[in-house]
């Protein structure tokens, strides 16, 4: 069976984290996962990605773990995630201990999905330079990973360096919560077969392409596809002419096993009734 999601950006007048995890829990979604922006430089020097003027919300996301514990703890199956935790900003340990302290409250129902950031002077501000940012976020992930599982765990690295440690609590999830990446590069299948779980990608034209080549670099190093988590960030917007119903039918043709619906900040009653149109669609697919 498919799994539905919701993605979305919290702030201090959208739908808030506890009302909306409810309704999306009773509503049937499997999942809901929040973004991340610790901050926006107000100097723009780096363009928005997308074209256009950058909106105003990006300066204005919740943090996405303070969110989704709250979500977390009005819940009972929903899972929550990230999507995606900008790993440069945070300090290896201190995220090795929030995942673990989400996935322990919300008792196994976390998602770690990450990126490295588009911002250069956000990532400046965090004191990583633009062009390190994917070398910091592996040996980043892999420090994670240790401390996850190991009860005395060290790293030594070119950008991450600690000596032996103790550190907990652990997560509920075996090895940790499963890492999604959510990048869409040449460079991403050989990351994301190295040291994640999962893709989880903007809807766009390269997913046939980057699900083949995540294949093709699984078998050169003998991993299984049946070990990844392929998720999908859709909507309404990505559609274009085609029926929101047959992209989410062409996401299921290609592999994706959970369909996520991105739910721009707005205020509750613009949010509302876009919601309720993904609640009655995923029941046509259930």
């Amino acid at each position: 069976m498919t799994d539905f999601g919701i993605v979305t950006i919290p702030t201090h007048y959208t739908i808030q984290p506890v009302e909306l995890a409810r309704w999306a829990e009773e509503s049937g979604f499997e999942s809901l996962f929040f973004g991340e922006h610790s901050h926006i430089p107000a100097s723009r020097k780096t363009p928005f990605p997308l074209g256009g003027e950058l909106p105003q919300y990006y300066s204005e996301f919740y943090d996405p773990f303070v969110g989704l514990t709250a979500a977390a703890a009005v819940t009972q199956k929903l899972k929550v995630g990230t999507s995606v935790c900008l790993v440069p900003e945070h300090h290896p340990i201190n995220l090795a201990k929030s995942a673990a302290c989400l996935d322990r409250v919300s008792n196994g129902r976390f998602l770690l999905g990450i990126g490295a950031g588009w911002n250069a002077e956000e990532m400046g501000d965090h004191g990583v330079a633009f062009k390190d940012r994917w070398k910091e976020t592996r040996e980043r992930v892999l420090a994670i990973r240790e401390i996850w599982t190991k009860d005395e765990a060290e790293f030594h690295g070119q950008f991450v360096d600690f000596d032996p440690i103790w550190c907990w609590p652990k997560p509920v999830q075996a090895v940790g919560p499963p890492i999604l990446m959510g990048a869409d590069s040449k460079w991403a299948p050989k990351r994301i077969v190295e040291y994640c779980d999962g893709w989880i990608p903007v809807d766009g034209p390269n997913l046939a392409s980057g699900i083949e080549a995540i294949q093709a670099e699984a078998d050169r190093v003998g991993r299984s596809m049946r070990d990844f988590d392929l998720t999908v960030i859709t909507g309404e917007v990505f559609a274009g002419e085609k029926s929101i119903e047959s992209r989410v039918q062409e996401h299921l043709t290609l592999g994706f096993n959970r369909i996520t619906f991105l739910v721009v900040a707005d205020k509750p009653d613009e949010q509302w009734p876009i919601l309720e149109r993904y609640a009655k669609l995923i029941h046509n697919f259930q």
